[in-house]
């Protein structure tokens, strides 16, 4: 009989080739878990028996199945999604950028600052990285090309900003890390702020130098705006303030739970886009088709997930995993550098929620025999997948760019501006390992 720890060794690798062909996340985990599981039943006794497998195979597939979709915690990922695309539809969504620029424009790399901030409030609302760097590349790119901008810093900084979406909340990949890890999604929420601000400040500051130093890169000027001009592109943001206030300060402050707060969120968008009739019947219902389809999508990962997760129990692997890095007995911060270069290498090849579904299973035991803090090990693991964003060979936003812009702005010139930015998560994802406060402040003072 072959060891259950044997077969989901062979299992996990499988699950990459397949991943690494470009087969759906969701078919690669439940398709491998399922025939996996199959072989581990039918050999029990040591003789095939398929016979037995079967009933044992369908039972632990439907139920974890089942019990996902059944999981409360699940329903805030529609709320959110949809919260996004109707934000998006009631022009919330770059109101936070158009205000940005009016204030910024006439400073040595004002547009490209304002992308950023513009693509950290647009990630603020939405939730996904790769929307923002796709909503904001049409937006922003082409009117600092138009600008005179050098395509580097036009393009890096969209691509760059765009992965604010991971850390600031709503974030979907923290929604899924707490499902799968059973941590507070309201802690998880507030723990991402910080780290997301830390961020954002970052980027602000690797445009003010690169522009210090070559100032050719971006021409300043432009059209003379009034203060009025200013003031009113300030006051038409506050839409997108309020929903980050109702999210961010209502977990803080007790009074919503991260599903309630998108639920409020979501209709106090759609009343707002009404009343400013930037909103239509027809946009409404545009962006719900468009929330069922990108929800349906992201529930077969966790559904599939959820059936390796259960798989992979099973086989007892992370438990010998545990045991045998135990025995190595490496120091807290050797395993954390080995889990860093884990999450880097396969964020240059694989998307951000195939990689977290595919190594929680076998990452949290090990963290939790550390005695690590979850909540600080999920900021880590999201800032890990948000520099895989932008790190070649893959780097999602970078190819995201390259679509939305075209022949103006090559694949390597992207990359060649993105080294700058990546510089800067690297220094914010040390800090954040270095001193977890950074990261467990607000969930600390939470009510």
């Amino acid at each position: 009989m072959i060891d259950p720890a044997i077969i989901g060794l062979i299992a996990f690798a499988a699950v990459l080739v397949l991943l690494a062909l470009r087969v759906p996340i969701a078919f690669a985990l439940a398709g491998v878990a399922t025939v996996a599981t199959f072989f581990i039943f039918a050999f029990r006794t040591g003789t095939f028996l398929p016979e037995r497998a079967i009933r044992a195979t369908t039972s632990m597939v439907f139920s974890n199945s089942f019990d996902l979709i059944h999981s409360y915690d699940l329903s805030m990922i529609p709320l959110f999604v949809a919260l996004g695309h109707i934000a998006y539809r009631s022009e919330i969504t770059t109101s936070i950028y158009y205000a940005a620029k009016v204030w910024l424009t006439r400073l040595p790399g004002g547009v490209a600052m304002a992308s950023v901030m513009g693509c950290g409030g647009f990630s603020a609302i939405t939730g996904s990285s790769i929307a923002c760097a796709s909503t904001m590349g049409r937006i922003c790119v082409p009117e600092m090309l138009r600008m005179g901008y050098d395509p580097r810093l036009a393009t890096s900084s969209v691509a760059a900003g765009g992965t604010l979406g991971s850390l600031i909340p709503p974030s979907v990949l923290f929604i899924i890390y707490g499902i799968f890890t059973e941590t507070s999604i309201s802690r998880l929420f507030l723990a991402g702020v910080l780290p997301g601000l830390l961020t954002l400040a970052g980027f602000l500051l690797v445009i003010a130098i690169w522009v210090y130093r070559s100032p050719e890169i971006a021409p300043t000027g432009g059209e003379k705006i009034s203060r009025r001009e200013k003031i009113a592109a300030a006051i038409a943001a506050w839409p997108a303030l309020l929903l980050f206030v109702i999210i961010v300060g209502g977990i803080y402050g007790g009074i919503f739970t991260a599903t309630e707060a998108a639920a409020v969120c979501v209709t106090a968008t759609a009343i707002i886009g009404f009343a400013q009739r930037k909103l239509t019947l027809k946009g409404l219902w545009e962006s719900l088709r468009e929330t069922c389809i990108q929800t349906t999508a992201i529930f077969f990962i966790a559904a599939g997930a959820k059936i390796f997760v259960a798989f992979i129990a099973l086989t007892g692997v992370a438990p010998a995993i545990v045991e045998a890095v135990t025995a190595a007995e490496p120091s807290v911060i050797t395993l954390m550098i080995a889990i860093a270069l884990i999450y880097l290498v396969l964020g240059m090849f694989l998307d951000p929620i195939g990689i977290m579904v595919l190594t929680l299973p076998l990452m949290i035991p090990l963290v939790e025999s550390y005695g690590l803090n979850l909540i600080w090990f999920g900021v880590v693991v999201i800032k890990l997948l948000e520099i895989g964003l932008i790190t070649p060979p893959v780097g999602l936003n970078v190819f995201v760019i390259a679509n939305v812009v075209g022949k103006e702005a090559p694949i390597d010139k992207i990359f060649a501006g993105i080294a700058r930015f990546l510089s800067i998560d690297i220094i914010v994802l040390i800090l954040i390992m270095c001193f977890p406060i950074i990261s467990l402040l607000l969930p600390m003072g939470m009510r």
